[in-house]
């Protein structure tokens, strides 16, 4: 079940540097690492991460710049498996602002 309008600014409260796009229907960050070789490396993590959750980021790498957007395309918007993903995802990053 999709979360409401205040579930899911709730959720963004707690998650800083991401954001809700309207037009996805997902929750977006887009982070930035020294070379090309830390950002292959978050997104083996976070690969990792979303196998074991079964549960599949939308994203794109450009040399050190990895842009993510997390949708339950099943439910046609954001769930709480979106924000659960968006945490570890955060906790992979190892404290990029």
């Amino acid at each position: 079940m999709t979360l409401s309008d205040e579930e899911r600014a709730a959720a963004l409260a707690g998650l800083p540097g991401w954001r809700y796009d309207e037009s996805a229907r997902a929750l977006c960050r887009a982070f930035a690492f020294a070379d090309f070789a830390e950002a292959f490396g978050f997104m083996t993590r976070v690969a990792l991460a979303a196998e074991k959750a079964d549960h599949h980021p939308d994203w794109s790498n450009a040399w050190n710049k990895v842009a993510i957007a997390l949708t339950s395309h099943d439910s046609g918007g954001v769930t709480g498996r979106d924000v659960a993903l968006a945490r570890r995802i955060d906790s992979l990053a190892g404290g990029l602002p």
